[in-house]
């Protein structure tokens, strides 16, 4: 680019000032910055405004380049000697730096106009609630602090018939460049501005309300629909009830992360709740039908002759709602025989009458101490 009007590349006279040519060098490599502009030639023209820059901001190789040319300061540390590290060469290592500050905050963090509108926070809440509540859902009020717009100064920080002016020691970028000379050339190191405290402006009569922030902080309360089958950890949206945005920004959003109590008699997985019901050995061998609960209520369950203890069961569409419809899941019951402790001796003289009508023999265990002493007192 040794035949280039420098002047010409970042679009000022001859005569302009150092904050002119600041202004008109940041615009421009914002415009062609490789990571905002994918254009094709962008990082090219990116590469010779940087170039422009490195040499017209500074006094004496802008001095240099006014009387001999692009001549008089090639091999000074400007892009035109040194290019290697992707177009920015360590012989350019002050622009490197400028780069960098401009758009990550010292390699880190990229920069922002504090003067311009910028979206609230988002805001995490947990709400906890009763099992059946998820699995039928329900409405429910939740309440939390947020910062809100200031209504006094319409979020401005400044009192009314005021308004905030530019700070004139960062002019309103929120930050200030400090400049090193190191053995690598020229390093500069961006910070916050500590007249405007990196707010951009200067408010000289702030609001009253909030003190100049801008933002109060208030007790909000909303009402959420929530969904039938909502599940423990699920997390839903609420658009726009975070908190309030900065210089005119929207406000945040909410997120409602859900936690569901436990039941005593049901357990759930996903859409499916699972559940054990006892039955007697009488059943499990006869047959029988008999009530189950759901979590939409009683249904009738029939026990074939023979079941086995442990047998699973399947009840269709008794499980939880899904979330986006089509219909429940199903429910597991699990059938538990239980053998009685105690029987009365016709229970016993039966058992034993019913093992040998199946041909089996039977030696029934003798009664312990304390039922033979129970007996004799009889």
């Amino acid at each position: 680019m040794a035949q280039e009007d420098y002047y010409k590349v970042l679009g000022v006279d001859r005569s302009a000032s150092d904050q002119e040519i600041s202004k008109a060098y940041r615009k421009l490599a914002k415009k062609y910055h490789p990571d905002l502009n994918h254009e094709p030639g962008a990082e090219e023209k990116y590469k010779e405004v940087n170039e422009a820059y490195e040499v017209l901001h500074d006094k004496q190789k802008r001095a240099q380049y006014d009387q001999f040319g692009a001549a008089g300061v090639n091999g000074q540390g400007g892009f035109g000697s040194g290019q290697s590290y992707g177009g920015q060469g360590f012989g350019g290592f002050s622009d490197f730096g400028d780069i960098f500050n401009d758009f990550f905050g010292g390699g880190s963090q990229r920069q922002v106009d504090p003067t311009a509108p910028q979206r609230g926070q988002d805001l995490d809440y947990t709400l906890t609630i009763d099992f059946m509540d998820a699995i039928k859902g329900k409405k429910s009020q939740v309440s939390y602090t947020r910062s809100e717009t200031c209504s006094t100064c319409d979020g401005t920080g400044a009192e009314k018939g005021t308004h905030p002016i530019t700070c004139d020691k960062c002019h309103g970028t929120g930050y200030m460049t400090v400049t090193q000379q190191s053995m690598l050339g020229t390093i500069r190191r961006q910070t916050i501005c500590d007249k405007c405290h990196g707010k951009g402006v200067i408010i000289e009569h702030p609001c009253k309300t909030c003190h100049g922030e801008g933002t109060v902080d208030r007790k909000n309360t909303i009402e959420v629909e929530i969904p039938a089958g909502i599940d423990n950890g699920q997390q839903l949206r609420y658009e726009g009830q975070g908190e309030a945005g900065r210089n005119g920004g929207p406000y945040g959003d909410l997120y409602i992360s859900y936690r569901i109590k436990p039941s005593k008699y049901f357990e759930r997985r996903g859409n499916t709740i699972y559940t054990t019901i006892p039955i007697s050995f009488a059943q499990a061998t006869l047959g029988d039908e008999i009530n189950v609960k759901t979590v939409h209520g009683d249904t009738k369950l029939k026990i074939p002759a023979g079941t086995q203890p442990n047998k699973k069961f399947t009840l269709h569409g008794e499980g939880v709602p899904y979330l986006r419809g089509n219909g429940n899941g199903d429910q597991i019951t699990t059938v538990q025989v239980e053998i009685p402790k105690s029987i009365n001796e016709k229970q016993r003289e039966a058992l034993v009458d019913f093992v040998k009508a199946g041909g089996g023999n039977i030696s029934p265990q003798e009664k312990g101490f304390f039922e033979r002493l129970k007996d004799k007192l009889k």
